[in-house]
């Protein structure tokens, strides 16, 4: 497993890493140029400048207290630095709990793999042995309605779901009615990709929110915001306008493996202090998998 996520971060690896790597390359000495030419790196790897700052600054502090003398302890500090920034934000992943149905709605923009990663969430959960439910409450698109009955098909997982243009939250009412006739042990809610400038989308996210807390004591239990990776700080911009139309709970972060600006990983758990719970770094049902701070950082830095 770490090998293939070594290889799907290949990107960001032979980037920003490589080029921290040039940089370090024969240098003896630690001069005031060389943490320059560091912070330049970061920034320019999505990594935010407010993080770097903060990495900058205690990389520093520590020079100045003699507890890094040279340039490979400096690289070495730098790395459990960034282990440091994932794991402050960390929190237990989901369905650690024994609520059924434990219900998780997920949230994002159109084109960030939403619905994609409602289907490989569903196959995880059902790989542990859980009985799950999808609930395709975004209405406002036809097609989002039959890409996640296909995945249901595929994934042999029931679909619940009404025509187009339905009320979301009827919708949302219906299926966590079903999940709880059947037994469910997961109902995964679907949402209509919302433009984040788009207030009235947001009123409808706060109206789900409303009628599925009614249905199922404590639901939403997760609240997760898709972001793609690729997009790199608007990212950033959307995961804080979702921060304020909604309680998010955690971040999954697609397409990892297509980008060479891993750093925005850093910059979303520093700036957000939401923690970063799943990560995509490929198109296979494996491929989302819970994000392991040592993992990767580690796979970053490893040559």
């Amino acid at each position: 497993m770490f090998k293939r996520l070594k290889e799907k971060i290949s990107r960001s690896r032979n980037g920003f890493i490589q080029q921290l790597d040039e940089l370090f390359l024969g240098k003896r000495e630690i001069s005031p140029e060389l943490i320059e030419e560091i912070e330049e790196i970061l920034v320019m790897a999505d990594m935010g400048i407010g993080t770097v700052q903060q990495v900058i600054d205690r990389l520093q502090q520590e020079m100045d207290r003699g507890e890094i003398s040279d340039p490979e302890a400096l690289r070495s500090r730098l790395k459990e630095h960034l282990k440091a920034i994932f794991k402050k934000e960390q929190k237990e992943l989901l369905t650690k709990s024994n609520v059924k149905p434990f219900v998780i709605l997920v949230v994002g923009v159109n084109g960030v793999g939403k619905t994609t990663t409602i289907a490989k969430l569903a196959y995880r959960y059902k790989q542990e042995g859980k009985q799950v439910v999808l609930v395709a409450a975004d209405t406002f698109r036809a097609a989002a309605v039959e890409q996640l009955e296909k995945w249901g098909q595929r994934l042999n997982v029931p679909v619940i779901s009404q025509k187009a243009g339905a009320d979301p939250s009827a919708v949302a009412f219906d299926g966590l009615e079903a999940a709880k006739s059947k037994g469910a042990d997961v109902a995964i809610v679907d949402t209509a990709g919302r433009l984040h400038t788009q207030v009235n989308l947001m009123k409808e996210l706060a109206k789900i929110r409303k009628v599925i807390s009614k249905k199922v004591e404590g639901a939403p239990h997760e609240t997760l915001l898709v972001l793609d990776a690729t997009t790199g700080q608007n990212a950033l911009s959307q995961a804080k306008t979702f921060c304020d139309a909604t309680d998010v709970t955690g971040i999954v972060l697609t397409k990892l493996d297509g980008t060479a600006k891993g750093g925005i990983v850093a910059s979303i758990a520093h700036e957000m202090k939401i923690p970063v719970k799943y990560i995509g770094i490929g198109e296979q049902m494996e491929d989302l998998r819970p994000f392991d701070p040592d993992q990767f950082v580690e796979a970053l830095f490893e040559e």
